[in-house]
């Protein structure tokens, strides 16, 4: 397929521009964990107030303690929500993400059976370790045109330290190097030849 023959790149439609400004946003903050902060609250919230049905049986999960998991849970997702739009506060909302988690073992369920605490100590985690982006520089269009134009500069040495000039091949002067420099009784001694040392 040759340049002629190439099918030219479909114009930039409203999608496109939306999944990139989407991107752009959730490069700009914690998301993962925020949302991880916010998935560990649903079982948590949940598991208490489950009515199972199991071949015709109710099996409950309620425990006297569902105000104090419907609390951890909505904190919790709370905070994610949090951390998505106010990314200056990741750290406070890490903290208490993991200490909702580790309350919700004797309050919910063993934190939602495992679910909520496993996926909020990890949330805590990212949320506390998560900082943003160093920011980029911008080349004025100017410069950059500038220096895509520009030759490499090549580098001059002064005049007083000129590079020294390449032996010769016939010319047998070759530095000694430290390890080179050790005496052959050394060596034979090293070696274990206590015949040779002598």
């Amino acid at each position: 397929m040759s340049s002629a023959t190439a099918q030219a790149w479909p114009e930039n439609d409203g999608g496109s521009t939306l999944r990139l400004r989407f991107r752009n946003w959730r490069r700009s903050r914690p998301f993962w964990a925020g949302l991880l902060a916010m998935i560990a609250g649903l079982p948590i919230l949940y598991f208490p107030y489950a009515k199972l049905n199991l071949n015709g049986m109710t099996v409950s999960m309620a425990t006297t303690a569902g105000a104090g998991s419907l609390i951890i849970g909505v904190l919790m997702v709370a905070l994610g929500f949090t951390a998505w739009f106010q990314p200056l506060v990741r750290v406070f909302c890490g903290v208490a993400v993991t200490l909702l988690a580790l309350i919700s073992i004797p309050v919910s369920n063993l934190g939602g059976f495992g679910l909520g605490l496993i996926l909020g100590l990890v949330s805590g985690g990212l949320l506390m370790a998560w900082k943003p982006l160093a920011p980029v520089e911008a080349v004025p269009v100017e410069q950059g045109a500038a220096y895509a134009a520009a030759e490499p500069a090549t580098a001059e040495l002064p005049a007083t330290e000129a590079p020294a000039e390449p032996a010769a091949a016939d010319d047998d002067t070759r530095p000694v190097l430290p390890a080179q420099a050790q005496p052959e009784a050394d060596t034979a001694a090293a070696a274990g030849d206590p015949g040779e040392a002598r």
